[in-house]
């Protein structure tokens, strides 16, 4: 057996970061664009917008410097604050999930069911 679970933040009761919001930001760093971030993760563009806005305005402070197109093209990078936001949402999840399987295991291995 293995246990899976999932973690997020809220602010005002609306969810504004997680799992999927992450990989989104990782992507962006990763690739440069929005647009061909949202493609690695298999989200609509419009999808990955909407996210950032929402995402921007519940946190109260700017994740993506953006570049608009053109002949040069566009781009998007991500802001020292949302570097910083990222960092401190691993170290979260990484404890979150280190706590949640060490339960797991001390209340189901070895015990019969």
């Amino acid at each position: 057996m293995k246990i899976k679970s999932k973690f997020w933040i809220e602010v005002g009761g609306s969810p504004v970061f997680g799992r999927g919001k992450r990989c989104l930001l990782e992507a962006i760093d990763k690739c440069g664009s929005i647009n061909q971030a949202a493609k690695e993760i298999k989200m609509s563009y419009r999808k990955a917008w909407g996210h950032l806005n929402a995402m921007e305005g519940r946190l109260g402070i700017k994740l993506i410097e953006r570049k608009a197109g053109g002949k040069d093209g566009g781009g998007a990078a991500l802001t020292e604050n949302a570097r910083n936001f990222l960092k401190k949402y691993r170290q979260l999840e990484r404890g979150l999930q280190h706590t949640v399987d060490e339960r797991f295991k001390k209340i189901f291995e070895g015990k019969k069911l």
